[in-house]
């Protein structure tokens, strides 16, 4: 006979019960669900007590959900404290009993009290979290280069601006990449903190993969012998008729300055052997293509919303980012959770910005996940409301907020979390 729904205990873990959650983790994203010492192990240096909840059917967890601290930056540069989601799943034999929205609005009031601005996450399935107030706020593309058909010469020797390329070991990235990423992400709205376990994890200092192997490590240098550059990337080893079809796969490039994308991008595009560059997750219009002398050699080949956002704090929310224009505009945010709804009037100008509740007459009304699609300015309110997703209750409103919110450059997130 199934349990009670009521019977079913939702609430923090111990870290005694760290196995059973990881076991529970594992099979939900269908791995394997023994757990390894060396899991464990890694795993304990990141467990905070009360952010890992579990649901219990008996001695049994069959649902996960974690939340972590996190650093968003919004448009303009300033970094936004963020409830970062992960780990959530729930076993098929216990679905439709409630149990995500239960952890979920656990996690979200807590990160609510601890004055958290949003809430993130990468979503793996489309459908799930709109219901709980969040929205896609960047997109994620990536291409695949055609290397022989760039035009690039493959006999490039280095960059022409007085820089080089080099290649160094792992523990050289421990050491140069957070300094290089904090200049990134304080340049580039979507981007998130990367912590000192983010970095172990990615140059293997910590493996949980079974099936990892240690990638290319190529940094950039000025002539003054700043970094501004570096890639991770993996070379898969092919050949046909006789000839070497190797594909370079970049698991992460980020760049200071477009020189420094530039000159990793045509790295790449020179290493011996290797026909295909396939990008990783960039921004939708990101510099690739437009490097090449032949851009139709770069081709978008999976495209898709990367983070979702889900706004805590209306005012604080948009008082933390610029604006391109200047106005004013009522807002009118509806949330079925309670968390942030309410009517502001948000003011923008070169001096400042400013939002604060008011009782005048809304010029749009939306829901609060539509308000974390527009948040980072990648999406168009004019679109979203000939698609019935924001109602203009003044003529011309959804344009007015266009000028406001949308950016010249598209927001991007380079991370799974």
């Amino acid at each position: 006979m199934t349990r009670a729904h009521s019977d079913i205990d939702v609430r923090p873990i111990t870290e005694a019960e760290l196995p059973e959650w990881l076991r529970a983790v594992n099979t939900g994203f269908l791995r394997e669900p023994t757990v390894t010492e060396t899991d464990l192990e890694a795993r304990r240096t990141q467990f905070e007590q009360g952010r890992w909840l579990g649901a219990f059917d008996g001695a049994r967890c069959v649902a996960t959900f974690r939340s972590f601290a996190q650093e968003v930056t919004a448009v303009g540069g300033a970094l936004v404290a963020a409830d970062a989601v992960s780990g959530v799943t729930v076993t098929a034999t216990h679905r439709r009993r409630g149990l995500l929205t239960r952890m979920m609005g656990q996690d979200l009031a807590s990160a609510k009290e601890r004055g958290d601005a949003v809430a993130t996450l990468i979503a793996a399935e489309y459908p799930i979290y709109g219901r709980y107030g969040f929205g896609p706020a960047t997109t994620a593309a990536e291409w695949t280069v055609d290397v022989p058909r760039t035009g690039l010469d493959r006999r490039w020797s280095g960059p022409d601006d007085g820089g080089r390329v080099d290649l160094v070991d792992a523990e050289d990235v421990r050491k140069l990449g957070p300094e290089l990423h904090d200049r990134v992400r304080r340049a580039t709205p979507g981007v998130v903190s990367r912590d000192d376990w983010w970095w172990q994890l990615n140059t293997g200092a910590i493996r949980l993969d079974p099936k990892w192997t240690e990638p290319f490590f190529a940094v950039y240098r000025t002539a003054d012998g700043e970094v501004g550059g570096l890639a991770m990337y993996e070379v898969e080893d092919t050949w046909g008729e006789g000839k070497p079809l190797n594909t370079a796969t970049v698991r992460h490039l980020i760049a200071a300055t477009p020189a420094a994308e530039r000159a990793l991008w045509t790295y790449l595009c020179s290493i011996d052997w290797v026909t295909k560059v396939k990008s990783g997750q960039r921004a939708p219009d990101d510099l690739l293509p437009l490097f090449l002398p032949d851009p139709r050699a770069a081709a978008i080949t999976a495209s898709a919303d990367w983070l979702w956002v889900r706004i805590l704090d209306v005012v604080r929310a948009l008082e933390s980012r610029t604006y391109e224009g200047a106005g004013s505009l009522v807002l009118e945010v509806a949330d079925r959770a309670g968390l942030a709804g309410g009517r502001f009037r948000l003011e923008a100008s070169a001096q400042g910005v400013s939002c604060t509740p008011t009782t005048r007459s809304a010029e749009l009304t939306l829901g609060v996940g539509e308000l974390a699609r527009l948040w980072l300015g990648d999406e168009s309110v004019v679109r979203l409301a000939a698609l019935g997703r924001v109602r203009e209750e003044r003529a011309g409103a959804a344009r007015m907020a266009d000028a406001l919110l949308r950016t010249s450059r598209r927001p991007w997130c380079p991370d799974m979390f």
